[in-house]
């Protein structure tokens, strides 16, 4: 997984997976969805992001995984 910001397009970019993008779909407006030859979603852009995020600092970004639940 790859997380990439850049400042100059205004967007951000989460890549899931490193095949190679078939399609791409707009779910919303400004977020794109990639999907592979396999209709699995491979990457997310959230595009305007200073407009989504205003006070968004993109220099500290802070990762947090979720704890794992176990089902009984």
């Amino acid at each position: 997984m790859k997380l990439t910001v850049d400042r100059n397009a205004d967007a951000l970019y989460l890549l899931l997976d490193d095949s190679d993008v078939l399609e791409s779909e707009e779910v919303s407006p400004g977020i794109v969805v990639d999907y592979n030859e396999n209709n699995q979603v491979i990457g997310i852009e959230m595009l305007h992001l200073s407009k989504r995020t205003p006070k968004l600092d993109t220099g500290r970004l802070l990762f947090e995984l979720a704890p794992e639940l176990t089902v009984q």
